[in-house]
């Protein structure tokens, strides 16, 4: 589809609707400068975090003197960080950081497509991450999608690609199969292809929640995940395990372009991944289910979807429930816009952080709350957090011929 259900045209790079006031990556490096001013006025202890990610720093103070020193700290701690990830992937042969997961999609991407097209295995009816269409932009190289193993077959006999990339769980938690993974990655393999596993979520999501396999298990050349959502602590940074030659040319890239994690985030990294608790995880995902049940009740089952994580509203039916409020039909606002003005009304008012207000550009935009430890006590359970997302939807539906408004709530400035 090339519009969404409003009749906007979608921007092919990111999946949503550009607006008058999201214009591009620079409106939403804004929006989210003002959210942070606006989470910065609050006590601290008011902020609930529905991003799925807690960025904690867990560096202990013995690490300081040593670990951080950038010259000489990752050689003391490389071979720990090894180990960590290792057990982590499920095996591998090296590990490197670098300070995102994004930069390590692009990086890779830029590494080793060598000109070719890139192949992505993505679940049904999703598409890649951001970085990585962003990444294959920058190496001049077309991507590929594709949902099943005869479509991987046509790819990899059409393209003869030098780097399939597979993403086991989005970042709408839609999930591929372990077994659909294995045969597509060795179907990759089998043309001489590089493989590439998008494992942000997988990494622990599978393993934990569905009694999945350890992401190298599944035969894959190399993975990347993030040490700052499902089940991990912070810091945000990227951790790619593998065979040593993919790891390398992305880390040599990733440092080509000052992407790489220097020395107090790749030790953080390390500690996030060995103090990894799969109840911490657990706890989440039974917290992010209560609050699916009660949305479910008030927006509707046909609307909410129900991930591991906790509910997502996709930004148009957002957009639609602002217009029933207001008794239209039709709004100058697009989705992206209507459900970041009601991501910052619920931080503003209630402290419910969300990737809405601090979301990097190109990032998805639909309405996902995924608690992290003890947001949802927070903000007094989930009725209440309910209720202070119906507010906020009023309060928006009021405010749609507005303007002065809108780009002050989503900017702070006119």
């Amino acid at each position: 589809m090339n519009t969404d259900r409003f009749g906007n045209r979608l921007d092919p790079s990111v999946g949503f609707a550009r607006g008058t006031y999201l214009t591009g990556s620079a409106a939403e490096v804004r929006r989210m400068r003002h959210a942070q001013a606006v989470a910065a006025r609050r006590d601290p202890a008011s902020i609930a975090i529905f991003t799925g990610n807690p960025r904690h720093f867990p560096l202990q103070p013995e690490d300081l003197e040593v670990w951080c020193e950038e010259w000489v700290g990752p050689g003391h701690f490389a071979p720990r960080l090894t180990k960590a990830a290792q057990e982590h992937f499920g095996g591998g042969e090296t590990a490197a950081v670098v300070n995102r997961t994004s930069a390590g999609i692009i990086a890779a991407v830029l590494a080793l497509a060598n000109g070719k097209p890139v192949v992505s295995l993505v679940p049904e009816g999703d598409r890649s991450h951001a970085s990585l269409l962003r990444g294959a932009k920058l190496a001049g190289v077309p991507v590929e999608e594709v949902s099943n193993l005869d479509a991987m077959q046509a790819a990899l006999a059409s393209h003869a690609p030098a780097l399939a990339v597979v993403t086991t769980v989005t970042s709408t938690l839609a999930r591929i199969d372990d077994d659909l993974s294995r045969a597509c990655i060795a179907v990759a393999k089998a043309t001489g292809a590089t493989v590439f596993l998008d494992e942000a979520y997988g990494a622990r999501l599978r393993p934990i929640l569905h009694g999945g396999a350890k992401s190298l298990t599944l035969g894959a050349d190399f993975a990347i995940t993030n040490t700052d959502k499902a089940g991990l602590s912070g810091p945000r940074a990227g951790v790619l395990c593998g065979a040593t030659a993919p790891v390398v040319a992305t880390l040599a890239k990733t440092s080509e372009l000052g992407q790489e994690a220097r020395a107090p985030i790749a030790a953080g990294a390390m500690r996030s991944l060995e103090k990894s608790n799969p109840e911490d995880l657990r706890l989440e995902a039974r917290d992010g289910q209560t609050i699916s049940a009660v949305l479910a009740a008030t927006w509707g089952a046909d609307v909410v979807k129900r991930s591991d994580l906790g509910p997502i509203i996709g930004e148009e039916d957002v957009l639609a429930r602002v217009l029933a409020h207001a008794g239209r039909d039709r709004c100058d606002l697009v989705p992206a816009e209507a459900t970041a003005l009601v991501g910052m009304r619920m931080l503003e008012c209630h402290g419910v952080l969300t990737v809405n207000t601090h979301g990097v550009p190109g990032g998805r935009v639909s309405l996902r709350l995924k608690p992290v430890s003890g947001a949802l006590d927070r903000v007094g359970g989930p009725g209440a957090l309910a209720d202070e997302l119906e507010a906020a939807v009023e309060t928006v539906a009021r405010h749609l011929d507005d303007p002065a408004w809108i780009a002050a709530t989503l900017f702070g400035e006119p």
